[in-house]
Order: structure tokens, then sequence, then C-alpha cells
């Protein structure tokens, strides 16, 4: 159960890891950053909840106990992750926004320590503070002096929700189908996000052309990118994520989950032709070093508990 967790956990941040520069390809062809976002949502939950009606409809039922549940996951865990994000690096320099989003192992341990009073391994929290360290060397944040308030309070919020997501999939309980729930939650992300987007007035004609994202990068169609970051970046991923929790813990899935900027970084460097410098290989090094000491809480952990049906709070 624990190596199989782990082994999830690190395959669906390495898809994960595609996000960035596949959507990078989608904003060279003319689309903005939360129209990106949009098409994402929304290819990835009707074709989940497509390929469920056919396979496994009973996965798509929700119980009408659990209608908040699913609605939370949709706004907060998918929408509220990516649209305060983009937003954020509006008034924010990248690096910053970034380490903000990913400060979410830290307040996953908090969580769970101080509201669900779990005692966690030291190795938990070690790993998480390691891993954040490790992330503002990678963005070099101090190379960055522009500060703004509300910024601040936006990726924090954004590091809020994505903690929120690793916390949800770890307390629904056997009446929820993980395929169903991740189905919903992006067909819900996508309409609490037509209001910022206007599907349309989006430019269609983006994804029949071919894109080059920079200088040095390779040129790849547009709809293939857009697939690839539908089908392994978001459908695979979140799949891969939600499962990959529910074998270890909140705790330690976040902290595994924070090497998808290094995949993220990694990927683009083959793909969009962006160059790695030193601290992003220190610092990567150092993010897979909080994550392996992470993972080590997981042997020692004592066995998790049966799931109840409701968020623990």
């Amino acid at each position: 159960m624990r190596h199989a967790g782990l082994t999830l956990a690190f395959v669906s941040s390495w898809c994960f890891a595609f996000s960035g520069p596949m959507a990078k390809y989608l904003i060279t062809a003319g689309l903005t950053p939360i129209e990106a976002v949009w098409t994402r949502m929304a290819g990835a939950g009707l074709l989940l909840v497509a390929a469920l009606v056919v396979i496994r409809p009973r996965a798509l039922r929700i119980p009408r106990s659990r209608l908040p549940f699913f609605g939370l996951y949709a706004v907060m865990a998918v929408a509220g992750v990516q649209s305060l994000y983009f937003v954020a690096i509006t008034r924010l320099p990248v690096g910053i926004a970034l380490l903000l989003v990913y400060m979410a192992p830290v307040m996953v341990v908090a969580w769970v320590r101080l509201v669900r009073k779990v005692r966690l391994a030291r190795a938990a929290y070690v790993g998480a503070v390691v891993s954040v360290a490790g992330l503002g060397i990678v963005v070099e944040v101090w190379q960055e002096v522009r500060l703004d308030t509300l910024g601040l309070l936006l990726g924090l919020l954004a590091g809020a929700c994505s903690a929120g997501y690793f916390l949800m999939n770890d307390s629904f309980g056997d009446d929820v189908d993980p395929l169903g729930l991740i189905a919903w939650g992006m067909t819900g992300a996508a309409v609490v996000l037509i209001p910022f987007t206007w599907p349309w007035d989006i430019l269609w004609d983006a994804f029949t052309v071919f894109a080059t994202p920079a200088a040095g990068g390779r040129t790849l169609p547009v709809l293939a990118a857009y697939l690839w970051m539908v089908l392994v970046a978001t459908v695979a991923a979140y799949i891969l994520g939600v499962n990959a929790v529910r074998r270890l813990s909140a705790a330690v899935g976040a902290t595994v989950a924070s090497l998808e900027v290094i995949g993220g970084a990694i990927v683009a460097w083959a793909l969009v032709g962006e160059t790695l410098g030193v601290f992003q290989i220190v610092g990567g090094l150092i993010v897979l070093s909080g994550a392996l000491l992470a993972q080590t809480a997981t042997g020692s952990a004592p066995c998790r508990p049966a799931v109840t049906a409701r968020i623990t709070t």
C-alpha cells in the first residue's frame, strides 16, 4: 500500500508537471492564461463524464447529502487553485506566487496536527519545511522585491485551496466514487469560471496552428499540446493524485506533490527551451530530499483509521 501510494504520487506530480509547459503553447497561440485554464477543466471534465456514462455510470451518482462536498471540491480544490494563482501573478512576481501556492504541504501538516489532532512523525514536518525551502531556492525569491498586499493574500488563498485539495481527497468516504468526484469537480470548475472566461470569445482557431513558445523551444501543434494537457496533465494527474493521497495521507501526498515544480522545470527545459540554472538544480535536489524525508513518515505512522463519510474538521 505504502509503496504503491508513493509511486502514484510521484507519477502524478510528473503528469501535473506538463500542465504549465503545455499551457504555454495555448497562450503563445493567442489564448489568455485563464482561457487556457478553462479549456483544460472543461475538456477534462466533459471527457471524464462522457467516459463514465459509458463504462461506469454509478460513479456519477452523487448522494444528496454529499452535494455540498462536491460543490466545495469544484470551487476550492479545482477552480480556486488555478484562478487565484493566475490572478496572484498579475500582482506578484511569478516566483513569489508559486512559492505561496506550494506552501500547501506546510498548511496541510499544520491542519492535520492542530485541527484534526493527529500526531505525525517528525519526518512529515521536516520534509514539508525542507521542500518549501527548496522551492524558494528554485524560484530564487531573493531576486524579487516588489510585493503587493492583495497579491500576497491571493497567493496564500491559492495555497490554502491547494491544501484543501489534499485534505478533501484524504477525507471522503466510500459513498463517493473518486472518478465521479474528479469528473464533476472539473466540470463544476469549468462552470464556475465561465463568468471570468467568456468561452464564446475564446480564439478557437488557435487550436489549428503550430506554436513555438520561445526561442530554442520545440514547435508543436497546439491541438496536440492541448490534448496532452487534458489527458496526461489533468485526467491522469488528478486520478493518480487522488488515489495516492488515499493510500498515503494528505501531509505526505502534498509534500511529494511539490516535485511538480521540479518536473515542470525539466519539461520546460526539454520542450519550451527554458534553461535550468544552478539554483534550480540545487533547489530541486533539496525539494527531492524533503519529499523523500516526508515519505519515511509513512513507515512509522500508525495505521490510517477508517475514513468517515464527511470531512473531519
